[in-house]
């Protein structure tokens, strides 16, 4: 059994080299060039591109890339997508299980989420295969955490929102003159991202989150994971936030890559969690 996911993980590609993860990159597009998540680009350059008016999109695996890797082993693959619906990542990877040759030996799982979920997921499905697992329990055992997750982005920058079209100019220019953070999470069937309140000032959107998290019973038996867009010093802040209210609960810190910087802009916060 092999595994396999991509960049939306936040770890780096290539082959067999992330605690035995494949991971193939996303590609991303800015001022009319394409580059791959981590590989012709890192992160603060994307994000330099962005300040100076780039306006980004990011898109899904290359199918081809995805049919190299199915077609270059007779093993079981194991691939784990970023969310249908957040991305066409899963799409993506059904239609390079059709064009294979062994459709069979290709089992498929929409993570229903990015980032630190996804990135614990995937090592996790290789801790399982290590004890022994078949591809059919893994899949059970991750489902499971895959059911429990959750996550909330809070964009800053209004005109990056404004530019990307992902909201008025009207309402860029309120938001930004008084200051307002918008929290955003997945709907209930968890395929797309909706607004569940505004809040003037980082102190209370992140308030706002901890307590969504709190009615979710988190202990210690959940990883919460902080991830960034260029603003280190607010994410350790929001890091101390968290372990003062969730002491017991195992909790990381991450950077965005390239291609999720495309979809919250610079100076997001991103708080997700999942059921160990």
């Amino acid at each position: 059994m092999q595994i396999i996911a991509d960049t939306a993980t936040l770890l780096p590609p290539g082959k067999k080299n992330n605690d035995g993860l494949t991971i193939i990159p996303v590609s991303v597009s800015i001022n009319g060039h394409s580059y791959r998540d981590y590989s012709d680009i890192s992160s603060a350059e994307f994000l330099e591109q962005i300040h100076q008016g780039g306006i980004p999109t990011s898109s899904q695996p290359a199918i081809g890339d995805l049919l190299d890797v199915m077609e270059e082993t007779d093993d079981d693959l194991l691939i784990l997508t970023i969310g249908d619906g957040l991305s066409g990542g899963f799409q993506s990877a059904m239609g390079a299980r059709n064009l294979s040759r062994h459709p069979e030996r290709i089992h498929i799982i929409d993570s229903k989420s990015l980032g630190g979920p996804l990135r614990y997921l995937a090592r996790k499905a290789v801790a399982l295969k290590e004890r022994g697992l078949s591809i059919h329990q893994v899949k059970d055992q991750l489902q499971t955490c895959i059911d429990s997750s959750v996550s909330f982005v809070i964009p800053e920058d209004f005109d990056f929102l404004k530019r990307s079209g992902r909201v008025t100019p009207f309402t860029a220019k309120i938001g930004s003159t008084l200051k307002l953070l918008p929290i955003l999470t997945q709907t209930k069937d968890m395929k797309r991202i909706c607004p569940i309140g505004i809040k003037r000032g980082w102190k209370s959107a992140v308030n706002t989150v901890l307590q969504q998290l709190q009615t979710r019973n988190i202990g210690a038996d959940y990883l919460i994971s902080i991830c960034h867009a260029g603003v280190p010093k607010r994410a350790q802040e929001v890091l101390g936030r968290v372990k003062e209210r969730f002491s017991s609960t195992e909790i990381e810190l991450l950077e965005l890559s390239p291609a999720l910087i495309a979809h919250g802009g610079p100076g997001c916060i991103v708080i997700q969690s999942i059921h160990k």
